[in-house]
């Protein structure tokens, strides 16, 4: 009698729990989003590479400083760490617990509507047997009545006397049948009512019971999984900020001012003592041997411990932004060599794309000479035309381009023997210009021109460019290269090279296109990587 009752308090179980999924669902957010800012904040505050700023850090408190930061950063892993867990272990099971459960609910309350409703209609198969009964009871009694009356009275004829004594009978037997009757049917209603309130209510309760207690049960132990997996990152959160601690206590407070006298120290001598200036007698005032004013003319060539930038000196040079030529001349060999290749897939792929249209018209048009019905084949002569003449075309570009690709496989290093000679020859006729071959670096257009122009050209100063060879030590080298191009070095820090010449490598190519090499201890610069042919040593190339 209380399924109404259970059943708003089963409803509420489930919203308890879903309002608990919803809880570590946001949970989990804020995880993550801590562990973003955490990381971010880390980030923010990571000395930027190659920078002034990361000079700075060659102090103890910095270096602790950095470390702290790194361990900022794994600490906020472990966040991310605990929304995972928290969502696999904890969100994902309960809601599929949560459907479980809708659906259990849903099948025992269905049984318990059901039960009901079979009881609720034994009563009324009850109590309608019961009035029919009582009804007919009264009818019988009335037809006895009414009998008796007929029978008393001396003007009522023999037939309606005897008529109302049968209708008395009949009546009398419908009454027998309607008490056999409601007799059954309230044999079977108190036995219904017994398994109903005895057997099916109880079993069904109990279901409900162990359902809502398995929630209860299962909402507890998610409640312990949600500790346990903060309580598993502890040890490791614990690991962060030992190395916190740590790195505060390698702090070294003595070595950080050694590096500030190191680095500010001016080497001056103290100056002498002030001499007395008598202003009675002419000024005789002398200054001694280590007074500031000598003390600072004589240390100020000591005083280089600033020094130039150790950079490295490129030949920079404007990019010319005008259109890319058809035969992509602008480019580098090899350069050049990938797009005309790469034009030449495309040509032969666009004259297969129109072979294929093209035999796809003629077979149109054997079906049509063979079904007139089906079309006219006069009709697919114009665009068979001009699907040959498309093809035409595209095979003439395609021989230029490949004329051009072969031209250019001529000049490219090191592909056999006889592309050596030829490049030879064809370098003999048309010598390779810095214009054309100089960097292998894309401009912001996609061309890789160059101008020749004095005005186009960005200058290094040549005083620059002494200094940066004068302050160094020389490079040793790591190699050799072999010039398979004659290269005119015009601008400042490049090197002029002959074709043949065998060569010092200094330095590698590092991606933009040029390699440092020297020919002597006072000749050196940089050269076109795609100009020479470079053998590494091996121990260079170990290192």
């Amino acid at each position: 009698d209380q399924f109404d009752n259970l059943e708003k308090h089963t409803q509420w179980g489930i919203d308890i729990l879903e309002k608990y999924i919803k809880f570590v669902k946001e949970r989990t957010e804020i995880e993550l989003s801590y562990a973003k800012q955490l990381r971010n904040l880390s980030k923010k505050y990571q000395p930027k590479k190659n920078s002034k700023e990361e000079e700075e850090y060659k102090y103890t408190s910095c270096k602790a400083f950095i470390s702290t930061l790194n361990e900022m950063n794994d600490y906020a892993g472990q966040h991310e760490v605990i929304s995972e867990n928290m969502a696999s272990q904890i969100i994902v099971d309960l809601a599929r617990y949560v459907q479980e459960l809708k659906q259990e609910r849903k099948s025992n309350f269905h049984d318990g509507r059901k039960a009901q409703q079979h009881i609720e209609t034994c009563w009324k198969q009850l109590e309608s047997s019961k009035r029919r009964f009582e009804r007919d009871c009264k009818e019988a009694d009335r037809a006895q009545q009414y009998f008796e009356k007929m029978d008393a009275d001396i003007n009522v004829t023999k037939a309606d006397v005897e008529k109302a004594r049968q209708q008395a009978q009949i009546r009398h037997q419908m009454a027998e049948d309607s008490k056999a009757d409601y007799s059954s049917i309230l044999q079977k209603f108190n036995h219904e009512q017994h398994e109903y309130y005895h057997t099916h209510i109880p079993n069904i309760f109990q279901k409900i019971q162990e359902m809502e207690e398995r929630r209860i049960v299962r909402m507890g132990e998610s409640m312990k999984t949600y500790a346990e997996v903060d309580r598993q990152v502890i040890p490791i959160i614990g690991k962060c900020l030992d190395g916190i601690v740590k790195a505060a206590e390698s702090i070294d407070q003595k070595n950080d001012s050694q590096l500030v006298i190191e680095a500010y120290k001016s080497g001056f001598e103290p100056p002498g003592d002030i001499e007395f200036e008598d202003y009675t007698q002419p000024m005789k005032r002398t200054v001694s041997d280590n007074s500031l004013s000598n003390s600072r003319g004589e240390g100020k060539p000591d005083l280089k411990f600033g020094g130039k930038s150790k950079g490295k000196l490129w030949p920079f040079i404007k990019k010319n932004k005008g259109a890319t030529p058809e035969d992509f001349s602008n480019l580098p060999p090899e350069q050049r060599r990938k797009k005309l290749q790469q034009k030449v897939d495309e040509l032969n792929k666009e004259i297969q794309k129109e072979m294929d249209q093209r035999d796809a018209i003629t077979k149109m048009k054997d079906v049509y000479l063979k079904n007139p019905q089906m079309g006219d084949p006069a009709s697919l002569d114009h665009k068979l035309a001009e699907v040959s003449q498309n093809i035409e075309k595209l095979r003439l570009e395609t021989q230029k381009f490949e004329a051009w690709l072969a031209e250019v496989e001529g000049r490219l290093p090191a592909r056999n023997e006889q592309a050596r000679r030829q490049s030879g020859l064809y370098d003999s006729q048309n010598p390779p210009t810095v214009n054309n071959c100089a960097q292998d670096r894309e401009s912001p257009d996609g061309s890789y021109t160059e101008e020749q122009s004095q005005e186009s050209e960005v200058k290094v100063l040549a005083t620059d460019f002494d200094d940066e060879f004068d302050d160094e030590e020389p490079l040793p080298a790591i190699g050799t290269c072999k010039a398979l191009y004659t290269f005119e070095g015009q601008n400042e820090g490049t090197i002029s090279v002959v074709e043949g010449e065998t060569l010092y490598v200094i330095e590698e190519d590092k991606g933009d296109g040029w390699t440092r090499i020297r020919r002597n201890e006072d000749e050196e610069g940089y050269v076109p990587t795609s100009y020479v042919e470079v053998c590494l040593d091996k121990n260079a190339k170990d290192s």
